[in-house]
């Protein structure tokens, strides 16, 4: 401490979610020489559950995840109107709750700063119930934001965990199960049995806008399980989002050069573009910060990974393209019924991000999805940088 509103630090993170989280635990494990402070308004990891397939982490960072997992099965299902199938693939659930506890216990009392940042530069931030924190680096982690050079579809979903009465049957998670009727675009019910007793039950839509009716889609939920049986007497947590797919942009107006904030996470424009998958790059991001926090060019290599990533996903936005732009919404849930007859592997590295040359011909050859001269006309309308 240097003053009555002054305070000082070498690493202070905004942003307690995912990527904020677990780069302050990785920091704590790997740097406890460094004074690294998180500064969260709301409960660190907030009310989320986030999952993930074995194949999506590398063996050499899955020290950091692993203590957080409260939830793993070794195989999941795809339901869909003409086709089902049982992968055989670990699959794995952490949730917003692990990720607090972790961080509570791996910082040292008074370093998680319950407030929200109100100006945020590359060496301090403004809190906003008055003071300074001063930094050798600040690290940005809030998340997506609004940023107007990306154009988006979109991800959303309400989820609840349903308690049922005699149990619900389920052994595995179900990933997809698109035999749902079409609402809202392409819609799908996701499925994780906590407990004998405990479901997991998200309904989720690859929609054109980012309108979520939390109401209805409950009554949804709702309708869903009444036709499985399910009695549910309980709902013992909720979450909701909406999480932007990425379509086209330009990365140089998503993070200006001149920038020279630190930014990691959602807020580097580093998830998954075709998923809005952001737990594999959190995770490699966060594993890296500790042999890179003593460079003063920090934020410079954060942008020079960032901007790499988004070269690596131009294949997905243009997928992402074909899904929103060329595709009628009550139709897409056959690009995914046809993603879900091809290889193991390769559905392991297309959502690790990791899509072969092989992989990418194999997605677009065949009996197209979609029609290829709707694909053409929207591909030539979106910016591909």
């Amino acid at each position: 401490m240097v003053g009555p509103n002054i305070d000082k630090c070498d690493i202070a993170i905004v942003g307690g979610g995912l990527a904020g989280g677990l780069a302050a635990l990785a920091l704590a494990a790997k740097r406890p020489d460094l004074d690294v402070r998180l500064v969260e308004p709301g409960p660190i990891g907030g009310n989320h559950v986030w999952s993930f397939f074995d194949s999506d982490i590398a063996k050499r960072d899955r020290w950091l995840v692993a203590p957080l997992v409260r939830h793993h099965w070794p195989r999941y299902d795809v339901r869909f109107p003409s086709h089902d199938r049982t992968l055989r693939m670990g699959y794995k659930s952490i949730t917003g709750e692990a990720l607090a506890e972790a961080v509570a216990a791996a910082l040292p009392a008074g370093h998680v700063i319950v407030d929200r940042a109100k100006h945020v530069a590359p060496d301090h931030l403004l809190l906003a119930r008055g003071g300074r924190l001063s930094a050798k680096h600040v690290i940005d982690a809030r998340g997506a934001g609004k940023f107007p050079a990306l154009t988006n579809g979109w991800q959303k979903f309400v989820g609840q965990a349903l308690r049922v009465k005699g149990g619900h049957g389920v052994e595995q998670p179900v990933v997809m199960d698109a035999t749902v009727e079409q609402v809202d675009g392409y819609r799908f019910v996701y499925l994780l049995p906590f407990d004998a007793e405990t479901l997991f039950v998200e309904d989720t839509y690859y929609s054109d806008d980012a309108t979520l009716d939390a109401a209805a889609v409950r009554e949804r939920i709702a309708a869903y399980a009444a036709a499985q049986g399910w009695e549910a007497d309980a709902t013992t947590r909720e979450e909701s989002g909406v999480l932007p797919v990425v379509i086209a942009g330009d990365f140089d107006r998503l993070w200006l050069a001149s920038d020279h904030t630190a930014r990691i996470g959602a807020r580097a424009g580093m998830a998954h573009a075709m998923t809005g998958y952001s737990l594999p790059a959190a995770v490699r991001t966060a594993s890296a910060l500790p042999g890179l926090v003593d460079r003063a060019d920090l934020p410079a290599i954060l942008r020079g990974r960032a901007a790499a990533s988004w070269r690596r996903q131009r294949f997905y936005r243009m997928l992402g393209a074909m899904l929103f732009r060329a595709s009628e919404p009550e139709t897409r849930y056959r690009i995914f019924e046809r993603f879900y007859r091809l290889s193991p592997g390769l559905i392991a590295r297309f959502y690790a991000g990791r899509s072969t040359a092989a992989d990418k011909l194999r997605l677009l050859t065949g009996k197209p999805p979609v029609p290829i001269g709707r694909a053409i006309a929207a591909l030539s309308k979106l910016d591909w940088k």
